[in-house]
């Protein structure tokens, strides 16, 4: 018998099937996807890898994590500075003095900071939606120009039906930096995700193209104790009602030039343009790919949310966060199945935090084994 079934081979499924195996626990991971890596996963061709669910560029502070993700990979050193493409007008994300000169032609912080005081939203309260919590921090032109559309498109709701914590900390930086994280540690696997990911489940044993809910009867008895990180109302059977999430669909072409954009990421916030962003992939990868004749790209189309479309984003709106909490509480009250993971926990997660969260998860469960054998 296995001491764990983890079902799902993405980061926290991963993290945890690592750990609990240098613990010396027999350790077998199961997914639906015929790959490993989830949402991460990324597929090499003609040299150029491709991040099939959308762009990951890993970053972070905490020292043991990112000990621990180069453990199975070397990081190249790519920084992500994307760009804007509104009205055949380009800004620079994130909003930086180099947004604060297109828009507005200043060249001093002192100036831009005055011209967003004087257009930012002034509120005796919090901010009730995610359109007063934008126009709180940034005024009026950043949000028109470069916030409002792009919202809509992206959650395909208006901006003021959608919680202001999604949008709680926008950056604003009065300095020429455009590097969009501010984390000490940043970078993208040589070689691809999909090859770390192999490197963390080395030793371990992975069944792929395996639903979990179709077959947990079977799966059930083959563990004592179960690690989900799907979808938590699924686990449910949708008791108590289906969680909302946002999702994506992704359009890729190849094309016969060698650079098409000239950066890895640029966002769209035109409403009249189905996609949010463009990636051209080879800019992940500072080697020979940029060199090659041919390019691929890929247009982020947003979709309408349904069942059998992969979930990305949870909502988190008040609605469903209500649900959640239902759904929470009954699995507060599982003994042989623990969740984790941005679908389980219903929430956001860079991929640091997933690892993070993770960690905490093994040591914990880890432990508890340790004290239960030696009782």
């Amino acid at each position: 018998m296995y001491d764990y079934l983890i079902v799902g081979a993405g980061l926290f499924g991963a993290t945890f099937a690592r750990l609990a195996s240098d613990a010396g626990k027999r350790c077998l991971v199961i997914d639906q996807y015929r790959h490993l890596a989830g949402n991460c996963y990324t597929e090499e061709r003609e040299g150029i890898h491709i991040h099939a669910h959308g762009p990951h560029v890993f970053h972070c502070d905490d020292s043991r994590i990112w000990n621990f993700v180069n453990r199975f990979a070397e990081f190249n050193h790519f920084r992500n500075s994307p760009l804007a493409m509104c009205a055949d007008k380009v800004y620079s994300l994130p909003f930086n003095m180099y947004t604060f000169n297109q828009l507005w032609g200043v060249t001093s912080p002192q100036a831009a900071r005055a011209i967003i005081e004087e257009q930012r939203l002034k509120l005796e309260r919090e901010p009730a939606n995610l359109e007063e919590q934008a126009l709180a921090l940034v005024g009026s032109d950043i949000y028109h120009t470069l916030i409002r559309d792009y919202t809509r498109k992206q959650w395909q709701k208006d901006p003021r039906e959608l919680p202001a914590a999604i949008i709680k900390q926008l950056p604003l930086r009065f300095s020429w930096d455009n590097n969009y994280f501010n984390d000490r540690y940043q970078g993208i696997p040589v070689g691809g995700y999909t090859a770390m990911f192999e490197h963390i489940l080395e030793g371990v044993e992975v069944r792929l193209g395996i639903d979990y809910l179709e077959q947990r009867s079977a799966l059930a008895t083959l563990a004592k104790h179960t690690i989900f990180t799907g979808r938590i109302d699924a686990f449910y059977d949708y008791r108590f009602g289906e969680l909302e999430y946002r999702t994506l669909r992704f359009d890729s072409q190849w094309l016969e030039i060698d650079n098409f954009q000239g950066v890895a990421v640029v966002n769209y916030p035109q409403p009249e343009l189905p996609w949010t962003r463009i990636i051209e992939h080879k800019h992940f990868q500072a080697d020979a790919t940029l060199q090659m004749p041919r390019t691929i790209i890929t247009r982020e189309i947003p979709d309408q949310w349904q069942r059998d479309k992969t979930p990305y984003y949870p909502i988190g709106d008040d609605t469903n966060m209500a649900l959640f909490r239902r759904y929470e509480a009954l699995a507060a009250h599982e003994t042989r199945v623990s969740f984790g993971g941005r679908l389980a926990e219903y929430r956001y997660y860079d991929m640091h935090q997933v690892i993070g969260s993770a960690m905490a998860k093994a040591r914990k469960l880890l432990e508890g084994d340790r004290d239960e054998a030696a009782a």
